[in-house]
């Protein structure tokens, strides 16, 4: 038996289907609602099978089938599944795992929507209780456990501050009480972070971030054993109309290419900007798994293999002019909402998360007005830390 390949390799080469796409270098897009059949029992054999079968583009699609192929074979998992946002696939695994009635128990620095999922909508709609954690210690999740928790969310770093979860303790802890645990891994990405060798039930990820990596598509996916990730095709995916485009299909085979090279890039830029940051006076506190002074360091390296590109620091004032001046004084460094992309940006969470959450939720998280987050992009870094370094001068 052969050696298995390494990631930069499996994501590199597309030649398992030579024969079909007759040795183009570039699998082509299939970019057709349909496929036709040549007989009565070729199409009723195909129904028979719809999650492994050519139909009708809102299921499967040769294109969209390469890259959960690559995705699911990355994180280690069984199977993936595609869908049209980061979004999209949170919903579709709470969803698959959550009953009416259900408890969920959650990490509270989580991503903005996800937690307006779970605490306005699904609370309203199914009744789903949350009990948010901080996710360091496991003694504070044991005490969470009630009778009717069905899901341990974890995201791990988190949201905003970058707090780390133990993922194997908590898996082990959930499965002694039959719960189902669903981690949002798209900061470490399969190249850093493997959660389902952890115990981890479903991974997800935005596919707009890093795993896109050029800011042009918008995307997302669900990874797990065979049974649940046939559970969500035939039910969250195929009968909400979830469906991932061929063309965005493509654009994301595209991206994968390259994406332990920019990760490397992204690792070793951002590794700069925090160490420069942190010795800066004009700066509180950076949040940097990366960073030997990060509480959880030790923690990050037994369970990830690399740091990616997102990071946040705290200012040391609170004034909201003198924020507001440091921001757009910068020039390299964009205001966006997203990251991951080969582009630096930089964005206040106070501005959308006092939006999205209650003040209580806010404070809850551990975030001040003086708290910024930044994408660490491909530019040079001599010339993002100069950027950072002449705002810094205006406050």
């Amino acid at each position: 038996m052969s050696k298995p390949i390494k990631p930069a390799t499996l994501l590199a080469h597309d030649q398992n289907n030579n024969d079909v796409y007759h040795g183009a270098v570039v699998p082509p897009i299939f970019q057709n609602s349909l496929f036709t059949f040549e007989s009565w029992e070729a199409i009723d054999a195909a129904f028979e099978n719809r999650a492994e079968s050519y139909i009708y583009s809102r299921g499967k699609n040769p294109t969209v089938q390469l890259v959960e192929e690559k995705l699911a074979q990355l994180a280690c998992g069984e199977k993936a599944q595609l869908f049209p946002s980061g979004m999209a696939a949170i919903t579709a695994a709470c969803l698959h795992v959550l009953t009416p009635n259900s408890h969920v128990i959650a990490i509270k620095n989580m991503y903005g929507p996800a937690n307006n999922l779970l605490v306005n909508y699904l609370a309203k709609k199914m009744n789903i209780e949350t009990t948010f954690v901080s996710g360091n210690s496991l003694d504070e999740i044991n005490s969470a456990i009630k009778k009717n928790t069905k899901l341990i969310y974890l995201e791990s770093p988190s949201s905003a501050v970058f707090s780390l979860q133990d993922i194997t303790a908590i898996t082990t802890l959930a499965k002694q009480n039959g719960i189902k645990t669903i981690i949002d891994n798209t900061w470490a990405t399969p190249i850093f972070q493997k959660p389902l060798t952890m115990g981890v039930d479903l991974e997800v990820h935005s596919c707009s971030k890093y795993l896109g990596g050029h800011s042009d598509i918008i995307g997302g996916v669900v990874i797990g054993n065979e049974r649940d990730i046939q559970s969500i095709f035939h039910n969250e995916y195929e009968l909400l109309g979830s469906k991932t485009a061929p063309m965005e299909g493509w654009l994301l085979l595209r991206s994968l290419r390259t994406l332990t090279v920019r990760l490397k890039q992204h690792q070793e830029s951002a590794l700069k900007v925090a160490n420069y940051l942190e010795n800066h006076e004009k700066i509180a506190h950076v949040n940097y798994p990366g960073l030997e002074s990060h509480s959880q360091h030790d923690l990050a390296k037994k369970q990830m293999q690399g740091f990616t590109g997102l990071l946040s620091f705290q200012l040391n004032i609170t004034q909201i002019d003198k924020i507001k001046t440091f921001v757009n004084t910068l020039n390299l460094f964009q205001i966006g909402v997203s990251w991951g992309g080969h582009e630096s940006l930089i964005y206040v969470p106070a501005i959308s998360y006092l939006k999205e959450l209650s003040q209580e939720q806010f404070t809850n998280m551990g975030i001040s007005l003086g708290d910024v987050r930044i994408s660490v992009g491909l530019e040079n870094v001599d010339d993002l830390i100069e950027d950072l370094n002449t705002a810094l001068l205006t406050i």
